[in-house]
């Protein structure tokens, strides 16, 4: 989350300049409304017991509160969501941290996911390189449009398990096969087909929604209803020089200038969208790529297959970053002190890093599985040559002041006062 900049003072040539509305993504406020209870309805998941909503929760910053979360046959939301009983409890927890949905209807958005895995590109014809490849359908009209379809057929997110469901059934026959299904479902419940024509002006009758119109619409809804730069800071590189106290403010030069955290999160957006190691401690099921032998993350070089990738993740936006915690990839930090003072010594912050440290629900059938990654000799040492040297020397108040300008990164508009809000009827 930190650094390169080697200012003392933050000038202003060194802030970025204001978000404005024009560098989102225009989205229809109809369609955005079919997307609010298409978030919030189990009716996207396999077996029909978990929305997007389970993971990516207001309460919780538009994540889930946890490390790693509890998907697909969990029980309950945030931090005191169980892991399920009997057959339908989880055999898996989530493989990576939830991460906030705040702006990301933004035009200069490139790449989503911890790893990169989908990007725009014309390689495969459809506007994107995905998991899908050549069978990502075409139509879709955004980067978060692309990014709603993954989760649905996700086996531990929103899928199930095989031998549960048609979904995950078709999914592993071809990932495009199961989106028909769920597009079948849609359009024939709930009335969800008459609001598709209302919507949708290039759709006459039920008959014709397909999983793209439902992915445009989720993505027309989590852009409109999570869109924020009117925080303090938004405020002060705006003109109000008044708008931030004098802690942030401290912060904030910090920020740009001697503890460099800007070399990273830098931009409107606060991300250069790029990939770096920052040795992170190692717990979890990761996300293996398909010849690993045991519980891994390889991060980026897991979409890339190239060395240099190896344990990077993507720079996050920071955007009410003090709403959305834990943090890093894995939730390994349950803090904005934590990460910050990683940043600053990520060896020793590794090497004093203990279990007791990730917030994860108790899963007894998993425990022995969730550490046994620090038990392998060689793959800690290949993590460990890419762990970062230290960062910029700072004293306790200097990592205050950092902390207290992270705080003023949260806005009102999609947090106290959002556009459409949690439906009366979900029920967690």
């Amino acid at each position: 989350m930190l650094f390169s900049c080697v200012a003392s003072v933050a000038a202003a040539g060194d802030l970025p300049r204001p978000l404005t509305a024009d560098d989102f993504l225009s989205f229809d406020r109809d369609q955005a409304a079919l997307g609010q209870s298409l978030f919030y309805d189990t009716i996207l998941s396999g077996n029909r017991n978990i929305s997007c909503a389970h993971c990516h929760h207001p309460k919780f910053g538009t994540g889930d509160g946890l490390s790693l979360g509890i998907g697909e046959g969990g029980q309950g939301l945030g931090p005191d969501r169980t892991p399920g009983i009997g057959l339908a409890r989880i055999a898996k927890r989530i493989p990576r941290n939830a991460p906030g949905l705040w702006n990301l209807g933004g035009r200069d958005l490139t790449v989503m996911f911890h790893d990169g895995r989908l990007s725009r590109s014309e390689l495969f014809g459809n506007g994107f390189n995905s998991p899908a490849e050549e069978w990502l359908p075409q139509g879709l009209n955004s980067l978060l449009a692309a990014q709603a379809l993954f989760p649905l057929v996700a086996q531990f997110e929103m899928a199930g398990n095989p031998g549960e469901n048609e979904v995950i059934g078709a999914v592993h026959d071809r990932i495009d096969a199961a989106w028909p299904i769920l597009a079948k479902r849609v359009r024939t419940e709930g009335g969800y087909g008459a609001r598709f024509v209302a919507a949708f002006d290039h759709i006459d009758a039920p008959e014709e929604v397909t999983i793209v119109e439902i992915a445009n619409a989720l993505a027309a809804f989590m852009a409109l209803e999570w869109t924020s730069f009117d925080s303090l800071f938004d405020q002060y590189i705006g003109g109000d020089h008044a708008a931030l106290t004098a802690d942030q403010h401290a912060g904030m030069q910090l920020f740009y200038g001697k503890a460099e955290c800007a070399s990273c999160h830098s931009g409107p957006l606060m991300s250069d969208q790029k990939f770096h190691a920052l040795g992170l401690p190692a717990f979890g099921p990761g996300r293996t790529r398909m010849f690993d032998p045991y519980a891994r993350d390889v991060g980026r070089m897991g979409e890339s297959n190239r060395l240099e990738d190896a344990y990077a993740f993507r720079t996050p936006m920071l955007r009410n970053v003090a709403l959305t915690a834990p943090y890093g990839h894995n939730g390994a930090f349950a803090t904005l002190e934590g990460i910050v003072r990683h940043h600053l010594d990520p060896a020793r912050s590794r090497a004093d890093w203990r279990p007791e440290d990730a917030k994860l629900p108790d899963v007894p059938w998993l425990e022995a599985a969730d550490f046994v990654i620090q038990s392998d000799a060689r793959e800690m040492a290949r993590q460990a040559r890419v762990v970062p040297g230290k960062g910029p020397a700072l004293n306790d108040e200097e990592v205050a002041q950092i902390v207290a300008f992270l705080k003023s990164l949260t806005g009102t508009h999609g947090v106290t006062d959002p556009l459409f809000g949690v439906p009366e009827w979900f029920t967690p």
